[in-house]
């Protein structure tokens, strides 16, 4: 598609160079700056709310740290599996050349959910209302890390003659040198995930009187927008012509309404802590009219 000098002239510029620089050798990029305090950051949001629902705070840093483990296994593992015809003929490859790049976000989350759930079991910890102080922290995590995403032009998209497409400069830039393009994964999905951040907060955490039910609501409301961007991208792998993240968003929105149906009825071990901030102390009308999930 050819683009006009006036739709140039109307975008946005970006010219900064994707590496900030070199520390002992190894190079800082703004996108690893950015994943790093999106952790940070989302790990002490998650263990700040484990905390306000009666869960320790040493208990949710354990649990953030196998998280963050497992979701960078996750993560590796499904950018393997989406390119599988890069590491077929050179298994070794999948660990020595992590470095280089090669993670997918999907997989991510995927990977730090089930690492968290299954290791918050074997413990015995309340797990819905785990989920429920961890999500808040992950959409706020992928945020922040989506301003690395910005800066390098990551995630190829469309083109766009719209006046907030994004023009890259910099001869070092992962995107499209000096095309304007649709701002995806840096625009679109940043100001969305900080979107969803205060739904979480404002809404969800008020009224949902569940359980898991937050976390549920966080995998819907990212799956949808996840799979909306989808035609916004030409970078992505596909299956008969399907883009692996739609379909792994479908999947995902499905899951998640079963799981919400499910623990609607079997809710799990609750704390008092939490049945004090959802219910307060209601009285005994209020009690007939809406009982709380019953404590195991």
């Amino acid at each position: 598609m050819d683009f006009s000098g006036v739709a140039l002239l109307l975008s946005i510029t970006i010219d900064i160079d994707p590496d900030i620089g070199k520390i002992f050798g190894l190079t800082i990029s703004w996108h690893g700056l950015f994943t790093a305090i999106g952790i940070i950051a989302g790990v002490s949001l998650s263990v700040y709310l484990c905390r306000v629902d009666g869960i320790p705070s040493e208990v949710g840093q354990e649990l953030a740290l196998v998280s963050v483990i497992c979701a960078l296994i996750g993560a590796r593992l499904f950018f393997v599996f989406e390119h599988w015809d890069r590491f077929e003929n050179d298994l070794a490859a999948i660990v020595t050349e992590v470095t280089e790049g090669g993670i997918t976000l999907y997989g991510g989350l995927i990977g730090g959910v089930l690492g968290g759930v299954i290791y918050g079991v074997l413990r015995g910890w309340p797990i819905g209302i785990g989920l429920d102080a961890a999500a808040p922290g992950m959409i706020l995590g992928q945020g922040l890390g989506r301003i690395g995403d910005l800066i390098n032009g990551e995630h190829l998209a469309t083109g766009s003659e719209l006046p907030w497409a994004f023009v890259y400069t910099h001869p070092n830039t992962l995107g499209e040198l000096g095309r304007a393009v649709h701002p995806t994964a840096g625009g679109y999905e940043l100001i969305g995930d900080f979107i969803i951040l205060g739904l979480l907060l404002l809404v969800a955490r008020r009224y949902l009187k569940v359980p898991g039910w937050l976390f549920c609501s966080y995998a819907v409301l990212y799956s949808a927008m996840r799979f909306g961007l989808s035609p916004f991208r030409f970078d992505e792998q596909t299956i008969d012509g399907i883009p692996v993240p739609q379909i792994v968003s479908a999947v995902i929105i499905g899951i998640a309404i079963m799981l919400a149906g499910i623990i609607r009825r079997y809710p799990g071990q609750i704390t008092s802590a939490w049945e004090d901030r959802v219910f307060g102390v209601p009285s005994e009308i209020e009690n007939e009219e809406e009982p709380r999930p019953s404590s195991t």
